[in-house]
């Protein structure tokens, strides 16, 4: 393995949820272990499962690991971390500050900026402790920062005024309020991260299109300040054995060919290495042990194995209930890379199939929709927001009010807030609400919507609805968006997700934040699902074992209605292809 040759002390791996970073981190911090090394493994993970793997309680302090001689390990909650960061910041202004400016600044600390800072505040503690260094050889993180956040920091120390004199415009700057103390302390850790001789960042990713073009986004962003000795590996890759015998893992491993064809030119550069899929889950020594092994398992029976379909409706079940309406707003939301698009699309094409007035709309710049469709059907209207351009009409509106008094450095403050991820969904959500409109007499399915965060960040910066209800009274009819929003006869949210553990901890957490605002999600689809595919791959029977206990959490503890789509053999673009997924 390429990436685990000359390490030097610190390691971070990097990637979107459920590609198997933890695993990754835990194997190769068993491996250095096992070579003699003394290794701090750290984790960032907000539903950190360290101490499962290795069957003993961790916490937030350092802790031998019993069952790997040489080894530690330490887990930051960052939601934890965030709540005491939160804290430092409000609890001086309680009582002073009336109660609704200090709720209004607790919403501006709540977003996912605020959560990576203050995990970011955790560890830059652990890169700048000289004293680590002469107790472990190697400090291994499970998630490293974003490019975004490590240019905060990098930015000149003028946050406090910015902030003072733009209460209304920060999104990220706000969460940075509670940082200038320790100015001197970020100033080393972003020279450790920058400097190769010091850090490795190993970028992990799956073999598909969409997430190689994440990665690659990610690779170059943080190429750009200076992190440049990255490392690839692509995780999870069926091994051509598996394809032999049976029609569906052939056709996995063609899709992963072509995209491993295709890798990004960005990528294609950089030391690469892959391996593949696993038959169980990553929980224990002897497992993780056999992750890094360039070779597949090639013992592998499923003979015992008895297909048990969980008692789920299929999508077109889920539709057949959003019909009966006869129009509204469908908008589903989910992390990149669970379908939310293909999902869209087919409940776009069944409710237009039925006799319903529909209009599909999307801002995922990777939603090639007419591709999707590849045709076009009665009673359908698909349009496409680009999310660059709203963005950039909405950076250009905010510097040229909120930014035309400022210095050269408030300018620079300005901009730098302007590129978080909170931007672009506040920009594209004005897009998109012009479309909203119209849902009170047709169905309009949203493909990509804005968190709940978001959502109350644009309701404060507005104060919209608040000055419409109090100049109308409690016996004014009116409607605003965010009304709209929180009603479930007017708005169906649908949250995507996949049967794996991080994939279903994010769209919990992401229901939580929409539940701040007001808005209950309506239902959960279970994208790709084995446990209901038809398939007799070893391999992926005993994948689609492992799915239950995560489809069990989603029936039991999450949603009220839920639906199940199987993995397909073939893509699912087309019309005929998305009415038979929703038909």
């Amino acid at each position: 393995m390429k990436f685990l040759q000359n390490i030097p002390p610190y390691l971070f791996f990097t990637g979107k949820g459920g590609v198997g970073k933890t695993s990754i981190s835990c194997a190769t911090a068993i491996r250095l272990a096992e070579q003699g090394k003394r290794v701090l493994l750290v984790s960032t993970d907000p539903a950190s499962n360290v101490g499962q793997v290795f069957g003993q309680t961790i916490g937030n302090t350092i802790q031998p690991i019993a069952s790997v001689p040489g080894l530690s390990a330490l887990e930051i909650d960052p939601q934890a971390a965030a709540q005491q960061y939160r804290a430092r910041i409000v609890d001086p202004i309680k009582g002073i500050l009336p109660d609704n400016v200090v709720s209004s600044i607790n919403e501006q600390l709540s977003g996912a900026c605020t959560t990576e800072i203050a995990a970011f505040d955790e560890f830059t503690g652990l890169l700048t402790d000289a004293s680590l260094l002469t107790r472990f050889d190697h400090i291994i993180f499970d998630t490293a920062p974003t490019g975004h956040t490590i240019r905060l920091l990098q930015l000149p120390g003028a946050w406090s005024s910015f902030i003072e004199s733009n209460p209304d415009g920060a999104s990220c700057l706000g969460p940075m309020a509670g940082l200038e103390k320790q100015r001197e302390q970020y100033a080393h850790a972003v020279e450790a991260l920058s400097d190769p001789t010091r850090t490795r960042l190993v970028l992990v990713a799956r073999l598909q299109k969409s997430t190689l073009q994440e990665v690659a986004r990610t690779h170059l962003e943080l190429a750009a300040i200076g992190l440049k000795n990255q490392y690839l590996v692509l995780n999870g890759v069926l091994p051509k054995t598996e394809a032999a015998n049976d029609t569906l893992a052939a056709a996995i491993w063609d899709r992963e060919q072509e995209a491993l064809a295709n890798i990004p030119s960005d990528l294609s550069g950089l030391p690469t290495d892959t391996l593949f899929l696993q038959p169980l889950n990553m929980v224990g020594v002897s497992a993780l042990s056999g992750l890094l092994s360039s070779q597949p398992e090639t013992s592998l029976s499923s003979e015992e194995y008895i297909q048990q379909r969980p008692e789920i409706p299929s999508l077109s079940a889920l539709v057949d209930d959003i019909a009966r309406n006869e129009h509204g707003l469908i908008m589903l939301m989910g992390k990149g890379g669970v379908g939310k698009t293909t999902m869209a699309a087919a409940i776009a094409v069944r409710l237009a199939d039925l006799g319903f007035d529909v209009h599909l709309t999307t801002s995922d710049p990777a939603a090639h929709l007419s591709t999707t469709l590849n045709g076009s059907l009665n009673n359908l209207q698909v349009s496409r927001i680009d999310p660059h351009e709203e963005t950039e009409r909405y950076r250009q509106h905010v510097l040229e009010t909120k930014g035309r008094d400022l210095d050269d450095a408030g300018k620079r403050l300005l901009e730098e807030d302007l590129r978080s991820p909170c931007t672009e969904e506040i920009a594209v959500f004005q897009a998109f609400s012009r479309v909203i409109r119209e849902a009170g007499k047709r169905f309009v399915v949203m493909d990509t919507a804005p968190t709940g965060h978001t959502l109350l960040l644009l309701d404060a910066t507005g104060a919209y609805h608040r000055e419409i209800a109090k100049k109308m009274g409690e016996n004014g009819h009116f409607t605003t968006p965010m009304m709209q929003l929180q009603d479930p006869e007017r708005t169906k949210v649908l949250l995507v997700t996949l049967p794996e553990t991080t994939p279903v901890l994010e769209a919990a957490n992401l229901q939580a934040d929409l539940e701040r605002a007001g808005i209950h999600p309506w239902g959960w689809i279970i994208n790709n699902s084995l446990s209901i595919a038809d398939t007799r791959s070893p391999l992926l029977r005993l994948r689609a074992q492992q799915e239950r206990p995560q489809i069990e959490s989603v029936k039991n503890l999450h949603a009220s209605r839920v639906a199940l789509v199987p993995v397909l053999a073939s893509e699912p673009t087309g019309i005929d292809k998305l009415k038979q997924l929703a038909g």
